[in-house]
């Protein structure tokens, strides 16, 4: 079982609102919002301008927002929606206004990334502009997809259908009817900004996604979901009042809490998680321990047997210590928000067994992420290479932005 802490705490002495995911004991995701600081614009949708278009560099340049750019790859060119006056087939160009959703926040200094595919997302489902398929979650079980493709046959069929739909994972939680009732919503919100907001002016901000919080509780997953708790009054109502708009029935979740000997932060070692992601080697309880670094190309993870001192045969060390350290791997990496590629150096086993033990491990593992990942291969050198969707920027560079203006 898991819980949702949102709460306040200063870090480098500036005051954030923080939201924490809490599974057995521990803190497996954090989310920060300095005080004072501009919301992200992350998911929001624009009607854009074009300014510039780069045939070398296959992208064009939009002004989303008076003062920022963002990046737009031209292989999306072909589903754009334009606003209003656009007529013809001719190739994007600079002055064309066009739908725009921020699918990447700003990293290390590269722009916003831009998409033409506007995704609208509840709870169940997503709808999106650009792939107008219907898909179902790699997550779901057979008998869960069966299910939720029969509720939304009638849906799939309609030949007049603009938008594509998108099962998500939570799906096999809801009934029937809270499907149905978040679809037609959804196709509210997407007549209102894909068909209606066309002929609004550039810069016009058409949707604007939920704060990171409640981001972060539409995401989880409601079956796993004991409890959310936070001690501020604002985001307990507004919490309660998603809850209560989303028909969701979990209100009964919502705890608000007093106690001023005993601040929410520390209960749940908030510090300690902030202090953890600071770190780039962490300790395994068996005395191995995990080194993490991130480069600009991909992060590096290596596994090191350390201050183990088991009496086992030498093979099955090495193959406790690479267990114990993929769960920790897969806890650090949606702690940190580490996305893009990602390699592992695990300590060499030489049996085929205990590599292809490790590798379905991990497998598992990474499904319970509610970020979209991939285990895609152990190479001959021993090195797991996998992939983490990358969307919001990691948590470390927050911090480090903390620590610079402190």
């Amino acid at each position: 079982m898991s819980k949702l802490i949102i709460t306040k705490m200063d870090i480098f002495h500036r005051p954030c609102l923080v939201c924490a995911a809490w599974e057995d004991g521990k803190v497996v995701e954090l989310r920060l919002h300095p005080a004072g600081k501009a919301e992200s614009v992350l998911n929001n949708i624009y009607m854009g301008q074009v300014e510039t278009v780069s045939a070398g560099i296959q992208a064009a340049f939009v002004r989303f927002q008076k003062d920022e750019m963002g990046y737009f790859p031209l292989s999306e060119a072909g589903q754009v929606i334009y606003g209003a006056g656009r007529k013809g087939n001719a190739p994007l160009r600079a002055g064309d206004q066009i739908l725009v959703q921020v699918s990447r926040d700003a990293m290390k200094g590269k722009l916003p990334a831009l998409s033409s595919n506007l995704n609208f997302t509840g709870r169940f489902l997503v709808l999106t502009t650009g792939n107008k398929k219907f898909g179902l979650s790699a997550k779901l079980s057979g008998e869960e997809r069966k299910l939720l493709s029969g509720w939304l046959e009638e849906e799939e069929a309609r030949s007049d259908r603009e938008y594509g739909i998108v099962v998500r994972t939570n799906a096999a939680e809801a009934s029937k009817e809270e499907i149905l009732s978040e679809l037609q919503y959804l196709k509210q919100i997407y007549q209102r900004v894909a068909v209606q907001g066309r002929s609004r002016t550039s810069g016009s901000l058409l949707y604007e996604t939920l704060p990171f919080y409640l981001s972060a509780l539409r995401d989880s997953r409601s079956r796993d979901l004991e409890e959310i708790i936070t001690d501020l009054p604002d985001v307990l109502e507004k919490t309660r009042e998603y809850l209560s708009e989303n028909g969701s029935g979990e209100e009964e979740k919502l705890r608000f809490y007093e106690d001023p000997l005993l601040p929410l932060c520390k209960l749940y070692r908030l510090e300690n998680a902030v202090e953890e992601i600071r770190r780039e080697k962490i300790w395994l309880k068996s005395g191995g321990f995990l080194v993490i670094q991130q480069t600009e190309a991909f992060v590096s993870i290596d596994v090191n047997s350390g201050k183990y001192t088991g009496k086992k045969k030498t093979e099955e060390t090495f193959r406790k210590i690479n267990l114990e350290a993929a769960g920790e791997i897969v806890r650090q990496i949606r702690l940190r928000n580490l996305s893009g590629i990602i390699l592992v150096d695990f300590i060499n086993m030489e049996h085929p067994d205990h590599q292809e033990e490790l590798f379905h491990v991990l497998q598992k593992l990474l499904k319970k992420d509610p970020m979209k990942g991939k285990a895609v291969d152990i190479t001959p050198l021993h090195i797991f290479e996998m992939t983490r969707k990358k969307v919001r920027r990691p948590v470390l560079e927050d911090l480090r932005e903390l620590a610079d203006a402190e």
